[in-house]
């Protein structure tokens, strides 16, 4: 059976502490596996059906950097333009040095810096920038407002010099409001998930959407919170399996469309995105997302060695890092039984999304664990999914 490894991979994962998971492959615009193992909800004994919703978290950033990318196609803005001909509060942005001073940074901040998470920005979501823009809009948090009131709180280092994992597709989705007039979500909408045929994909989910979802559950260790550090680091085995609601804790406000972490989708659904990044930015509808050109751009490695040198996540040896997502570069490195061109991301629960336009393979996975375990299932489900093509 073609993908018995990938099968066989998944049932291990949820044999061990990851309570339910599912993928869709596609490969050459056709769907060829699809597979669903363990619970979508542990305490009722429910079992993963693969229709399940999923809060993917970072994984929304991949629709985000297309949703950009298809405005810079437009002519609307080029790379290196700075940040602040679009939102202007960027104009007077400041630098935090070491001895907590403060200066004009060495260069202004461009849409490439946002792109590639070089622009300084944090992930601190408890600055007073937040505060003020909770004042501002009654609690509801405006994507562009944020952006906005965000530009008041100091870089931690001059745009370039560094790369991050930060806000900053959280500022490009207020770009794309700004440059298009349109609501990121209502954007995001009406130019991919639609013509892509995405019925089940959100940034706020309704109350029946929410009934749909998988149980959420978080590997405790220590009580540890920080999303980001349980993306970026391996856990082990030592904590408690918890179940903390369906909510997702980077929807800050009701008008607010996280370009970083604000999708909610189902495996069928979000695999639609990625086979059609696969397809050099055509949709297995025909629908054109993207000119295969950008796509090829999207997963060019962008980073400086200096840059680079902070791009040290251990499920990401081997990749660079393209316009927002990781990008293979050296293969051996890396472990890859395959070529340069794959490329995609995580999210802090467990989807991942997986794109490889030379293959035209494109693969949506997710279970829905905070501290998902990345460094250990994500390069494994990568082997084992091109293991699977060859079964």
């Amino acid at each position: 059976m073609q993908f018995q490894c990938v099968k066989d991979f998944m049932d291990r994962l949820t044999g061990w502490i990851i309570p339910g998971n599912a993928i869709v492959v596609y490969k050459d615009g056709e769907k060829v596996f699809s597979y669903a193992s363990g619970y979508s909800d542990l305490e009722n004994g429910v079992k993963m059906e693969g229709n399940e919703l999923f809060n993917i978290y970072s994984c929304s950033k991949v629709t985000t950097v297309t949703a950009a990318l298809q405005l810079y196609e437009k002519g609307y803005f080029l790379l290196d333009d700075p940040l602040y001909d679009i939102i202007p509060a960027y104009k007077d942005v400041k630098v935090k040095d070491k001895d907590e001073s403060l200066r004009r940074p060495d260069r202004p901040i461009t849409l490439r810096h946002l792109f590639t998470m070089t622009a300084g920005l944090t992930y601190n979501s408890a600055t007073p920038a937040f505060e003020k823009a909770r004042a501002l809009t009654g609690g509801k948090m405006d994507t562009l407002k944020v952006a906005e009131c965000l530009a008041e709180d100091p870089l931690v280092f001059d745009p370039g010099n560094h790369w991050n994992y930060s806000l900053c597709h959280d500022v490009l989705a207020a770009v794309v409001e700004v440059v298009s007039g349109e609501r990121f979500a209502d954007y995001v909408k009406n130019h991919i998930f639609d013509p892509l045929g995405m019925k089940d994909s959100s940034y706020h989910p309704t109350a029946e959407a929410e009934k749909r979802m998988a149980e959420q559950y978080i590997w405790d260790v220590n009580g540890a919170t920080d999303l980001v550090a349980l993306q970026r680091e391996g856990r082990g085995e030592e904590g408690v399996l918890r179940n903390i609601g369906k909510k997702a804790s980077y929807r800050f406000g009701e008008n607010y469309d996280s370009g970083g972490a604000g999708i909610t989708t189902s495996v069928d659904d979000y695999a639609l995105l990625a086979a059609a990044l696969a397809g050099y930015g055509k949709g297995i509808n025909g629908e054109r997302i993207l000119a295969p050109g950008t796509v090829e751009l999207l997963r060019t490695n962008q980073l400086t060695p200096a840059q680079a040198a902070d791009f040290t996540w251990k499920q990401l040896t081997g990749y660079g890092y393209g316009l927002g997502e990781r990008a293979m570069i050296d293969p051996a490195k890396g472990g890859f039984p395959g070529f340069y061109s794959e490329f995609g991301w995580g999210g802090a629960a467990g989807a991942t999304i997986l794109v490889d336009p030379d293959e035209n393979l494109g693969v949506f996975y997710a279970h829905h664990m905070l501290n998902p375990h990345e460094e250990y299932y994500q390069p494994r489900l990568r082997n084992v999914v091109y293991a699977g093509l060859s079964e």
